[in-house]
């Protein structure tokens, strides 16, 4: 009996003519297959979970907003998101899982703004920040506030400088820890004003808390969330914004560059990013989707008193405000030496 050959297997048993007829019938499907248009290819997106990665534990202000937008998602398409928390090492962990993960769309990273700080920080990262993985979109922002024990002199910006350069090396600030966004920010503070105050780490928001409340500190930038109870209390008081522009959630209290330091501007931001070689059709309509939901009046009432703002910017937009991001703070870093190993 002939062997049958694999070219053979899949084309019907027909003379020169039916096997010509055959071959040109599969080249066509071949080429319209690949002509296929890609936004047809991203309209079918998504047909399976999409797995949402956040490098923070559960409880923080990017587990939540993973967790609305998610649930957000999931009603609009649905397909479950799950938030998947992989939390540790300044968040390069679960960043790591999405630099490597497979560039289909189902699987997503949440950031902060220590995203763009970790290049700096950090002497050798296991991705590319900027290679591997591809912005999708600016999710939110939200300015911090700074904030000061009522015994020290000073209730403004303006007055904040004229103390610290009469007292060098005398006022001390709280953070969260080296390298975090509180630390840095107010190291930009220090360097753009050209005053000496002396950082203070703690391990986390409610050992500052306490530190300041209790006088070990003088100062510190915080969320909105965690100090304005203290300073609405009268235990703290309030002396500007950190961000470009006033807060809704606090009208009252100035920027930092309109009380005392003329261009000074810094904010928290949180952005959503795929892995590399994502197909663009797949990202413009993750993007079109999240710049919707973000702009339903309850999820952005919700997070308005915590002075948190929905953004949804294009991927091109992000990717640009990225870069800026990294530029900026590894300035800051090299300046005030902060590493970590």
């Amino acid at each position: 009996m002939k062997a049958t050959t694999a070219r053979e297997k899949f084309l019907p048993a027909a003379g020169g003519m039916g096997l010509a007829i055959a071959c040109l019938a599969a080249f066509a499907q071949t080429v319209l297959a690949a002509s296929e248009p890609a936004s047809a290819k991203g309209q079918a997106y998504p047909t399976k979970p999409i797995r949402l990665i956040v490098p923070f534990a559960t409880g923080s202000t990017t587990d939540t907003l993973a967790r609305v937008v998610g649930q957000k998602l999931a009603e609009s398409w649905g397909q479950q998101v799950v938030v998947d928390n992989r939390p540790g090492a300044g968040g390069t962990l679960g960043t790591e899982i999405v630099a490597k993960a497979s560039a289909d769309g189902y699987t997503l990273l949440i950031a902060p703004g220590s995203h763009a700080i970790n290049p700096s920080l950090y002497r050798k990262l296991p991705y590319d920040t900027v290679k591997d993985l591809t912005p999708v979109t600016l999710v939110a922002s939200a300015p911090l506030l700074v904030v000061a024990h009522p015994s020290l002199a000073a209730s403004s910006v303006k007055e904040l400088i004229a103390l610290a350069k009469a007292r060098p090396g005398r006022i001390h600030y709280a953070s969260g820890g080296s390298g975090t966004s509180s630390h840095l920010i107010m190291e930009l503070f220090k360097s753009m004003a050209g005053i000496d105050l002396v950082h203070v780490p703690y391990k986390g928001g409610g050992t500052v808390l306490s530190a300041i409340l209790s006088g070990e500190v003088q100062l510190t930038a915080g969320g909105m969330l965690v100090v304005m109870p203290q300073v609405k209390a009268g235990k703290l008081k309030a002396l500007a914004v950190t961000g470009s522009r006033r807060s809704p959630a606090v009208p009252e209290v100035p920027t930092v560059a309109e009380s005392g330091l003329p261009g000074f501007a810094a904010s928290g931001w949180w952005g959503m990013f795929v892995p590399a070689g994502t197909s663009k059709a797949i990202i413009t309509r993750l993007q079109r989707e999240l710049a919707r939901v973000l702009q339903a009046p309850d999820l952005r009432n919700r997070f308005a008193a915590d002075g948190v703002e929905m953004a949804g910017t294009s991927p091109e937009e992000f990717g640009a405000f990225i870069r800026q991001e990294i530029a900026t703070w590894a300035k800051v870093v090299k300046e005030s030496g902060a590493r970590v190993d």
